[in-house]
Formats: structure tokens, C-alpha cells, sequence
């Protein structure tokens, strides 16, 4: 075994290589960028050594610094985590060629599962089923438009090199081809320096399970079940889950046994996840077809160990020292059911837009970091309280897995554990999780990756809270503020009292946009009655440790409220919600003048403008394209207008809030 390695990587993953590093008496090196000097992952490791810029272009991605760092460390392996170099075969001929392991396959092995084009042909000949497609290495647009007509619409271009959802389009129609294909061209380019992408039929009511295997240098191989990843959004996905729901022993060892068939294939080493899509047909049976093998551990892989009572991290670390699997596939069981969320900084009501900010608050559920004990709820994250998300990187913040001895046990479960993760600071997708694991689909286990769009009415806008209890939350968090700062003197009190007649506060509330106004009269018997809008009734309330018990209008909660500047943020068992407390006087004199004015919706790159300076536009009519956080995002007109100036060039990074363009709407 190992008696110290390099983690080749950042976030959560780093943290847990580290945690169980740690646990096999193994010292960790790690790495960090600009960006990553005070990350979490650095003070989980033993060493740390700088690589370079933010970007990860010049760090991460730079991996003869990562070797010379490993070298000068002492170093006896590289951990690549996942993403940036861990599917890289220069990387892992690199690393042998100056004497260290690679954590993962032999670089043969992700060279021939690298490129989807040349896997599809290798599974052809292994027998593992295919989606009919295209695969061949010509790459003339003309060409590609036919090998799509020929297929049929809908089809799906995906990046032969690609991965995580990025370089990948559906396109319905043949008329729409020529635009996806150059979108998907250029943000494969960006993300994986090749632009060769494939074209498959895109299967009706798929879902997509994935089989995790395993290989050692003996000659062993084994399967460890499957997952059901098919809750996705823009191909990447939200919802993990194992085993995969409807699964008949019969079909998961076919696929297992598919699964292996492709390992083998290429002599794997290591942990490996064969991706396949399952089309489901109206019979109720399934037919399976491999999509592609990612030859690394994957963000998911947490699921597994809940249900297998492994650590995956630690099979790694054995099998690349030698050691052949820990178990045969005959002593592997699936014990409960285990579910994972992607926390991640987006906003799903805007698109998912990805967002930027610092963690002012970060509260989780009471949870473990690594835990094979059934029913313990698991944090991944590798990130702290006061951290901030850069645009630079991934924008998943954390990942919550539970456990339970069934489906619907880890459901509730999952339920209470997002209920209680109260984040402040950004943007986030935890109340949109919720609305997905209660979602009549998803509870009923009515899966496909058309599950978000299927359910959008339950999905997305969701108000939970309503206004009543947004505003008795934040008016009783400044009572019991007060309250903290009255002393003995009978002056200091703040409980209103007077010698005749009634005090009333007024308040001033903006709700999802509305302006609403509320009074609170503090009456002679003590009661505090309000008035919010057309809601009005006694407000009782008492603190309960950190959070508020909180009654009005009939209805009843435990609220936390968190305030930054004029906004509460207040989270309920119901969900969570905004709400802003007005300051009159401090807003005095403003209005509203943004006129025609476009900007950056977050930090990132101008990629392109669709026009220039003259055109007539169309309201929605795309206007750029901008990069972030390894994405691109499409800026629309907001209404009809003329193009008035563009501000910045192809290329440029300009900052969140930046003006990308003048639309002079004034003549239309």
C-alpha cells in the first residue's frame, strides 16, 4: 500500500479521498490554484502545493506541474478525483513514464473509452447492444446533416470526447441541425480541446442507468450494481439513486454482465461506470443500449457504497497497489436503498443559471462525511461557511445522500435532510430538489429523462411559504432582536407600551415583486395583532434555539430566518422563500433607468454575438452566447429594438452586472 499520494484535484472529491487516506494511515498531498489557496480541500490534506492561475487551464489542467509536484512531495501515486485529467491518457502515460501510479485505468483503456466514436465501434464487436448512430471519424457538417436525416428526428449530438452533459444537443428537427452542431462544436472545443462529436437516435422514455465495475490486475472483474441517474437538466444530472427502481434481477445481471463484457474489452483497471440507456416500451418490459463508459469514479458513486457497505475510494487505493478486489461478485449484496441530491449554486426558476457568491450562511443536517453504517444522512462538500463559489469551476456545492431500509423510507428522508439545509449567499437548487423528490413522478418512481420538463408545473416558480408566514417570520425575528437588547431599565423595553391608546408599527414588504403593506398593533393586553396585506390575526411567536416558532393567520411553523441586508431568508419545513424588508427612507428618490441595457447575467467569457450594430431584433431573438462555469449561455433580447452598440469583443471576460451590448427600444 501507498504511504503518501497526490489528488490531482479540488472540492468535495479531494476531501474525500483524503478522509479515507487518512483512515488507511496514507499522507495526502494536495494541489490548489489562485482561486483554491484556502479551499477546504487544502487543510484536509497532509501538503499542499501551488499549481497556478484559477482557470483551470493554467492549473489543474496543467499536469506537468502536477507531476513535478508529486515528484518533489515524495509522492508514490496521483489521485485524479474526477473531471479535469482524470479520463486523460497523457496524464496516465505521463505519470508512469516518471514512476508514479495513476489511481485509475491503464491509459490504453481510457484512450479507447475516451473517444465515443471508436467505444461504440469496440462494444460492437463485444456484443454490448448500440443506439443506432453515427460513430465514424469523418466530421463534414454536410455529412453529419445527412447521417441525421438518415437517422431520424430527434437525434443527439454528443462530443466524441466529451462527458458531464457538456458538448451534447437534442435537435427535433432537421432545420435546426446546423445551429446545435456548430453550439455543440464550440463548447466541446472549450471543454475537452476536440470538437469530433457523434450522432445517435434519441431513444423515446429513456432513462439512464449506469452499472459501477470494477478490475484489478489479476484479472478479476465485478459489478456493483446499478444506479438510476435519470433526473437530469441540460444532460447533467440531479437525482441519483440505487438500486435503480423497477429492476428485475433477470435485467440488472444482464446489464451487469454487460457491463463487464466491456471492462474486459479493454483490460480495465480500477473503478469504472458503463453508462447505458434503457428504453422503456409500452409493455412495461426494457431493452437496454450502452452510451458510454466513463473510466473514473463518479460523482455519484456515494449511492453505491450506501448500498454495498463499500468504500469505493479504498477499493481504488487496494487495487492500485496491487491488491486483487476486495470481494467476488458472489459475496456483493444490495442492502436498502440509497438516494443522492447535487447541491449545486444555480438558480432553476432562470434556467439554471449558474451563480456566483460567498456561503454566508451554510447550514446542513445533522450528517456524517463518510459513513458505511445503514440510515445515516452523508455530506460530500468541499466547501466551509464564508467560502465563496468562483465562476471558475464546477457549481455544485455539496451532495446529500441518505439511506433507508426502502425507497419510500429514503424519500422522506431525503425530504427532511434538504428541508434542513439552509444556504444564504447565492442562488441554489435545494428547494427545487424538493419539489422533485415529492414530485408525483418521481415518488411514484415514473421515471425518464424527461421527468424535469414532464413536471415543470410542480417544479419550477413554487411558492411554499406565501406571504403570511414570510412576513410574521422576519416581523418576529425583529421583535426578538429587540427584545436581545433590552436591559433593566423600564426605558429600554421595547414592548410598546403606552398609557392610553394603541402603538402601531408599520412595515413595508416586497414579495416575489409585489410592494405589501403591514401594520403591527401592540394591544393592552399584551397581544400583538397584524395586518399583511389582506392577511390579519394575532402574531405569537418564541424563540426555539436558532430557529422561531412562529403562528399567524391560522396557520403554524418553525422558521429560521437568516438576513442579509434588506432581505430575509426564511426556511420552513413548508420550503424556504425571500422576503424584503423595505427600508422607506433609505429608497427615497429611486427609480428604475436601466432602459435598453443587456448584461452579463454572471462572470464568464463572450463566446459570440448573433449581431451587430444596426440589426433590427425580435424580442427572444438570441443576441450572444456567453462561457461560464464551463457552460454556454444564450442572451436574448429582452424586446423588439435595434442594436445600438456592442460593448465588448469574441473572447473577452467581463464581470457579473457588466453591459454586453446597448438595445434602443425607444423607436419601436
Amino acid at each position: 500500500m501507498f504511504t503518501k499520494i497526490l489528488i490531482a484535484n479540488r472540492g468535495e472529491i479531494a476531501c474525500r479521498v483524503a478522509a479515507t487516506a487518512r483512515r488507511l494511515a496514507i499522507k495526502t498531498v494536495a494541489v490548489y490554484s489562485d482561486a483554491d489557496a484556502s479551499a477546504k480541500h487544502v487543510a484536509a490534506c497532509d501538503e499542499s502545493v501551488h499549481i497556478g492561475g484559477s482557470a483551470p487551464k493554467d492549473s489543474y489542467l496543467r499536469w506537468e506541474k502536477i507531476i513535478d509536484a508529486a515528484k518533489a512531495t515524495g509522492a508514490q501515486a496521483i489521485h485524479p478525483g474526477y473531471g479535469f485529467l482524470s479520463e486523460n491518457e497523457e496524464f496516465a502515460q505521463a505519470c508512469a513514464k516518471a514512476g508514479l501510479v495513476f489511481i485509475g485505468p491503464p491509459a490504453s483503456a481510457i484512450l479507447a473509452m475516451g473517444l465515443k466514436a471508436e467505444s461504440k465501434q469496440l462494444m460492437e464487436k463485444a456484443g454490448v447492444p448500440l443506439v443506432p448512430g453515427y460513430h465514424a471519424a469523418d466530421q463534414d457538417a454536410a455529412l453529419l446533416q445527412r447521417e441525421a436525416d438518415r437517422i431520424g428526428y430527434p437525434v443527439l449530438i454528443k462530443a466524441s470526447a466529451g462527458g458531464g452533459g457538456k458538448g451534447m444537443r437534442a435537435v427535433d428537427k432537421a432545420e435546426d441541425f446546423a445551429a446545435a452542431l456548430a453550439s455543440c462544436k464550440r463548447e466541446a472545443i472549450n471543454s475537452f480541446g476536440d470538437d469530433a462529436v457523434l450522432i445517435e437516435k434519441y431513444v423515446q422514455r429513456p432513462r439512464h442507468i449506469e452499472i459501477q465495475v470494477f478490475g484489478d490486475t489479476h484479472g478479476n472483474y465485478v459489478y456493483l450494481f446499478e444506479r438510476d441517474c435519470s433526473v437530469q437538466r441540460r444532460h447533467q444530472k440531479v437525482l441519483e439513486e440505487a438500486p435503480a427502481p423497477g429492476m428485475t434481477e433477470a435485467f440488472r445481471q444482464q446489464m451487469g454482465e454487460a457491463a463487464v463484457a466491456a471492462a474486459r474489452a479493454v483490460n480495465y483497471v480500477g473503478a469504472g461506470t458503463v453508462e447505458f440507456i434503457v428504453e422503456q416500451k409500452p409493455d412495461g418490459s426494457m431493452t437496454f443500449f450502452f452510451m458510454e463508459m466513463n473510466t473514473r469514479l463518479q460523482v455519484e458513486h456515494p449511492v453505491t457504497e450506501a448500498i454495498t457497505r463499500q468504500d469505493l475510494v479504498e477499493w481504488q487505493l487496494r487495487v492500485a497497489s496491487g491488491e486483487k478486489l476486495p470481494l467476488q461478485q458472489s459475496e456483493l449484496k444490495i442492502q436498502g436503498h440509497a438516494i443522492e441530491a447535487r447541491i449545486c449554486a444555480e438558480n432553476p426558476d432562470n434556467n439554471f443559471l449558474p451563480a456566483t457568491g460567498t456561503l454566508h450562511v451554510y447550514g446542513l443536517p445533522e450528517h456524517v462525511t463518510f459513513e458505511r453504517a445503514p440510515h445515516a444522512a452523508r455530506v460530500d462538500s468541499g466547501v466551509r461557511q464564508g467560502d465563496t463559489i468562483s465562476p471558475f469551476y464546477d457549481s455544485m456545492v455539496a451532495k446529500l445522500i441518505v439511506h433507508g431500509a426502502t425507497r419510500e423510507e429514503a424519500l422522506a428522508r431525503m425530504d427532511a435532510a434538504l428541508a434542513q439545509t439552509h444556504i444564504v449567499g447565492l442562488a441554489t437548487n435545494v428547494q427545487f430538489l424538493r419539489h422533485v423528490v415529492t414530485s408525483p413522478s418521481f415518488a411514484q418512481a415514473n421515471l425518464d429523462t424527461a421527468l424535469i420538463p414532464r413536471e415543470a408545473a410542480v417544479l419550477f416558480q413554487q411558492e411554499r411559504v406565501g406571504l403570511a408566514l414570510a412576513a410574521a417570520a422576519d416581523v418576529a425575528r425583529t421583535l426578538l432582536d429587540e427584545r436581545a437588547t433590552e436591559g433593566a431599565d423600564p426605558f429600554s423595553k421595547t414592548d410598546g407600551w403606552r398609557s392610553h391608546g394603541v402603538f402601531a408599527r408599520r412595515f413595508a414588504f416586497d414579495f416575489h415583486g409585489e410592494t405589501v403593506q403591514s401594520v403591527l398593533s401592540y394591544l393592552h393586553d399584551g397581544a400583538l395583532h397584524l395586518t399583511v396585506g389582506p392577511h390579519a390575526g394575532v402574531l405569537q411567536f418564541a424563540a426555539a434555539g436558532d430557529a422561531i416558532n412562529v403562528q399567524f393567520a391560522d396557520q403554524r411553523t418553525l422558521a429560521a430566518v437568516y438576513r442579509k441586508g434588506e432581505v430575509a431568508h426564511v426556511h420552513t419545513a413548508q420550503g424556504a422563500t425571500q422576503i424584503i424588508a423595505i427600508d422607506l427612507l433609505a429608497h427615497a428618490g429611486e427609480a428604475q433607468a436601466e432602459g435598453g441595457r443587456l448584461t452579463a447575467p454572471m462572470p464568464g467569457k463572450v463566446v459570440s454575438f448573433a449581431v451587430k450594430a444596426g440589426d433590427p431584433v425580435k424580442k427572444g431573438q438570441a443576441l450572444a452566447v456567453m462561457e461560464a462555469m464551463k457552460m454556454e449561455h444564450t442572451i436574448a433580447a429582452p424586446a423588439d429594438g435595434v442594436v445600438a452598440e456592442l460593448l465588448f469583443a469574441p473572447g473577452e471576460q467581463v464581470t457579473e452586472g457588466a453591459e454586453l451590448l446597448r438595445l434602443d427600444t425607444a423607436t419601436q
